[in-house]
């Protein structure tokens, strides 16, 4: 695949996803009003995601760190751990994806070992229908049925995430 032209059709717009990002912020300060929020990005795909959310946020304190997580079969390896202190801090795991949730429940108890006072999931998209973990986000934008996206931050073999709209492929 080389662009959005091979095989793929638009899933969701950049207007639509600027919306849904403003109602997973709004959400999230209905909950935290004025808190300091730690937001941990996992690489790679969540980094637009973060970035739009957390602009969301102008009068309130935020910060953002990020996290590289490396699946090898059942096991998992921190290839780049957060240099935030999140001890008592209320976290927040950024996730573009929710797919089989493996990952994400690893990160989850690999953040509790530092001790925050929460720790909560947004995502973006959430696919239940591939859960393998019993793993409910606080904040969801969009659940969607289980296909393949790329697009802002998600990709194909590296190939979509700079995409400011969101793709699935053609059946």
């Amino acid at each position: 695949m080389k662009n959005a032209n091979d095989g793929m059709v638009p899933f969701l717009k950049k207007e639509e996803i600027t919306s849904l990002v403003k109602s997973i912020a709004q959400d999230i300060k209905n909950r935290f009003g004025d808190k300091h929020i730690h937001f941990i990005c996992p690489l790679k795909g969540s980094i637009l995601f973060v970035t739009d959310l957390a602009r969301e946020f102008k009068n309130s304190p935020v910060t953002i760190d990020f996290v590289k997580i490396e699946s090898k079969g059942n096991s998992f390896i921190v290839k780049k751990d957060i240099e935030t202190d999140i001890f008592n801090k209320n976290v927040i795991i950024v996730e573009e994806i929710i797919d089989a949730g493996r990952t994400l429940s690893f990160l989850k108890k690999h953040l509790s070992l530092s001790l925050p006072n929460s720790i909560e999931v947004a995502c973006l998209l959430d696919k239940p229908a591939r859960r393998e973990m019993p793993i409910s986000p606080e904040y969801v934008g969009k659940t969607i049925d289980d296909r393949f996206v790329i697009g802002y931050g998600m990709d194909s073999d590296e190939v979509g995430r700079n995409y400011s709209d969101i793709y699935n492929f053609l059946q």
